[in-house]
């Protein structure tokens, strides 16, 4: 969904924008199929034998994908139709929530990172769903609303990156993003989709670790023809893996910790109250 509302007061209102963004946000992140149900990412690799705990049938890395293999017991269902038998799939595209695989409510989701193949298990009875409380963030500020500019590098760069999982992974990057905040210019490195242009960047801040999570996520837009680029973080958002462990979220490349406190955006998660006996 567009972080920008259509028409009304609500598009003139930078403040009651961000609340509308932030409440949908509340709702993506707490659905069925969110990241608050992960419950386990199971690489391949690690189960030759084909058999992952409590996950039903045997997965095995075939030509082209994962061979997944199924009896009556497994209970399994493939594109929404009871599955026995023998199949190869693809890598999952789009949400959990269409996932081809599941067991019952459960959504089983297959995925290659860098040549690794692995299942991720996706239910929306996960404590973490029910723990949810919310995400502490803003208030909205306008003093981090800064105008920015985009510098492409030539070609696109890799840096390998340690991830959250310990493993070191190659990270792509397309350029550097500058703003001023402070009087003091500043700059992220940051990742450019292939698909839109728009922009993405992984950055820690003088909060990290304590009053904000370890590292956060900004999403800014598609630079305009000038390279222009409005950078908010009042989107800051927090990385899958602040909701849920099994995700392989990236730590900030070098250079994309900044020096000052970024206040706004999201923080942390809140955990519900859970009444006692």
């Amino acid at each position: 969904m567009s972080d920008h509302e259509a028409g009304g007061h609500a598009a003139d209102d930078p403040d009651t924008a961000w609340k509308q963004w932030h409440e949908r946000r509340l709702a993506t992140v707490s659905a069925p199929y969110g990241p608050l149900s992960l419950t386990g990412t199971h690489w391949l690799a690690d189960f030759p034998d084909g058999r992952i705990p409590a996950v039903p049938g045997r997965w095995r890395v075939a030509d082209g994908g994962v061979a997944l293999r199924a009896g009556p017991e497994d209970g399994l269902s493939l594109d929404g139709e009871p599955f026995t038998g023998d199949a190869v799939l693809a890598a999952d595209e789009g949400p959990a929530s269409r996932a081809r695989v599941a067991v019952g409510d459960v959504r089983l989701v297959v995925i290659l990172r860098e040549g690794d193949w692995a299942v991720r298990v996706f239910d929306p009875a996960a404590g973490a769903r029910r723990a949810f409380g919310g995400i502490e963030a803003g208030p909205y500020d306008p003093d981090f609303v800064l105008a920015g500019h985009f510098r492409p590098y030539g070609e696109d760069q890799t840096v390998q990156v340690e991830n959250v999982d310990g493993r070191v992974r190659g990270l792509g990057l397309g350029g550097e993003l500058s703003f001023v905040h402070g009087g003091v210019e500043h700059t992220l490195q940051v990742a450019v989709d292939g698909v839109d242009g728009s922009l993405w960047a992984v950055f820690a801040d003088a909060t990290s670790g304590t009053t904000s999570y370890r590292f956060r996520f900004l999403r800014p837009g598609t630079p305009a023809a000038d390279r222009s680029v409005t950078v908010d973080f009042n989107r800051a958002l927090l990385p899958p893996c602040a909701f849920a462990d099994h995700f392989i979220c990236p730590f900030p490349p070098p250079g994309n910790t900044l020096p000052f406190a970024v206040v706004a955006g999201e923080r942390r998660l809140k955990r519900a109250l859970v009444p006692t006996i």
